[in-house]
């Protein structure tokens, strides 16, 4: 059975909660700044390279979604696994329970988050010289956790308009607090996404240079320690799940309220 209005508005004031949690930096991420400022000035320049690419695979998953692109009924299967529900199309998952999604979600999320761990421990060995290869890697394994976050709330990455929201998924993730409210106020209005809101969004973006390098910012001095070789093993792995499990729970908060304030829309 779907939720009743009261159920819903519950969940939505949990989530409510969890946004004005996101007040800022910790501490560590503050003094984090610092220490990537003064990489920039020792790291090798192939690295730079390697960050400077990251611009072109951003801008071309929003256009095009390009190599990033997950297929819908891939995730169709697990969704029916769990819920026990025979699903043709995304509009089919808008009458699953939000409490089944959840449990999809969260089931995924423990497997992206091994991943992101085994893919940072295995190119945390090198330390500087691998860290190239990491940083890639961790972007691809984002946003196809975005993505697959997405599809089991009931919308389609295939649509422009939702691989710019999952960039400002990845973008609040790793932002101050004037960005993650700013970037809040500019998903207001985001739960139907038309033309004109998703040209909206993309302006807001600033060109892709912005959403980089405020993801760069974020590996802080976490990657700083992953840059010694071998030990960079160890803190590649913690550090990579770390991103996954903040960018999934951004992923899941922000698109669980888009799915409940449509269906808090339709009783109306």
């Amino acid at each position: 059975m779907l939720e009743t209005k009261e159920e819903l508005l519950k969940e939505l004031d949990t989530i409510k909660k969890w946004e004005d949690e996101q007040g800022g930096l910790w501490f560590w991420d503050r003094i984090g700044r610092l220490p990537f400022k003064i990489l920039d000035k020792i790291t090798p320049a192939f690295i730079h390279k390697k960050m400077g690419s990251l611009l072109d695979e951003i801008g071309g998953y929003i256009q095009s979604g390009g190599r990033y692109l997950i297929s819908k009924e891939r995730l169709f299967s697990r969704i029916e696994q769990s819920t026990g529900k025979p699903l043709t199309s995304l509009s089919d998952i808008h009458s699953l329970p939000i409490k089944s999604l959840d449990k999809v979600t969260s089931e995924l999320v423990g497997q992206r988050k091994k991943l992101a761990a085994f893919q940072g421990a295995s190119t945390g060995i090198g330390g500087m010289f691998t860290l190239a290869l990491d940083i890639p890697a961790i972007l691809a394994i984002s946003l196809k956790t975005l993505q697959e976050i997405a599809i089991i709330y009931g919308y389609d990455p295939n649509e422009k308009s939702e691989r710019i929201f999952i960039v400002k998924c990845l973008q609040f993730s790793s932002a101050d607090i004037v960005g993650k409210r700013a970037i809040l106020n500019s998903l207001k209005e985001h739960s139907s996404p038309s033309d004109d809101a998703s040209g909206e969004m993309m302006s807001q973006l600033q060109g892709w240079r912005e959403v980089v390098y405020t993801y760069r910012d974020a590996f802080g001095w976490k990657k700083f320690f992953q840059m010694v070789p071998v030990a960079g093993l160890v803190f590649g792995a913690i550090t990579n799940r770390s991103m996954i499990k903040d960018l999934a729970e951004t992923g899941t908060m922000l698109y669980k309220k888009r799915r409940i304030l449509e269906r808090l829309e339709n009783m109306d």
